[in-house]
């Protein structure tokens, strides 16, 4: 007669009263075993359900999409992070994410066609705009503009 784990036992495998190390029957998710945060399960059924490409999802390629995506977003939100606190700011808004992106070189060229709402623009003054030196009055005429025919 077999006796079945409770719950509560079946979690704490290996460390009964025996002593002895027990090999643990816990199920690691995809995401525990490769080191990653973002859930490596869903990107893969994602990929298989977007059929993006003629062949099968081979077994690695949703933990190498799903470190990437994970790079890029711990990236992302470490230049948002900075420039909220460069705006003595506590909480990252739209317009972090936009100076975030913009300031870097890689991620400008990367996300150059996407729009953030609310997000704004980098301050910039075009120098055609900026007010001119004032010379020592050589070549001006009675209006006191220049003579530039």
């Amino acid at each position: 007669m077999t006796r079945y784990r409770s719950t509560f036992d079946y979690r704490l495998a290996g460390k009964g009263k025996s002593g002895r190390g027990k090999k643990s029957t816990l199920r690691n998710s995809k995401s525990a075993r490769s080191g990653l945060t973002f859930p490596v399960s869903r990107v893969g059924r994602y990929m298989k359900a977007g059929k993006y490409g003629t062949s099968r999802v081979g077994a690695s390629a949703p933990v190498y999409l799903t470190a990437v995506l994970e790079y890029l977003t711990a990236e992302i939100l470490e230049l948002a992070g900075n420039a909220a606190k460069d705006n003595n700011r506590a909480r990252i808004n739209p317009r972090h994410l936009t100076l975030a992106v913009k300031n870097d070189e890689e991620l400008n060229a990367y996300l150059k066609k996407v729009t953030i709402r609310e997000g704004g623009v980098l301050p910039n003054i075009h120098t055609v705009l900026l007010p001119q030196k004032k010379s020592n009055g050589a070549g001006k005429t009675f209006a006191g503009q220049s003579q530039d025919y």
